[in-house]
């Protein structure tokens, strides 16, 4: 078992969620603000980790997950701009989480200021709350 950080779609009421089902939820969680938080044609996002003097905090959820259950159901289903990275909470732990790759960071639109997907959307008219 691993716990793995969500930010996204696969946080409660999203569209991949489902990809978590019947794993127990940990809680909502903060990363280290040490990250920049960018929309993919405003379907999903990615995080890149950017060190503390130019990043932000990225709200997201924390599930505990088989690694089998990453590699069979989780990861086969995640889109090509994203990879699997370890991510650092706010409270020092790292977990494992999507990232979006490097050389995606200067290709999408940049919503670190939102602080999470969800106020994001909702500030688009977009809402998918749990």
């Amino acid at each position: 078992m691993t716990a793995l950080f969500c930010n996204g779609e696969g946080m409660r009421g999203g569209a991949v969620h489902e990809n978590l089902a019947g794993h127990p939820f940990l809680g909502e969680v903060t990363t280290a603000p040490r990250y920049r938080f960018f929309s993919v044609r405003d379907e999903f996002p990615g995080v890149v980790d950017v060190g503390t003097d130019e990043g932000g905090a990225v709200a997201g959820e924390l599930y505990e997950v088989e690694l089998r259950t990453l590699l069979d159901r989780f990861l086969p289903g995640e889109p090509s701009e994203l990879e699997l990275g370890v991510v650092e909470l706010a409270d020092g732990r790292a977990v494992l989480g999507m990232v979006l790759r490097p050389e995606e960071r200067d290709r999408h639109r940049d919503i670190t200021a939102s602080g999470g997907w969800r106020a994001y959307r909702a500030a688009n008219g977009t809402t998918d709350q749990p």
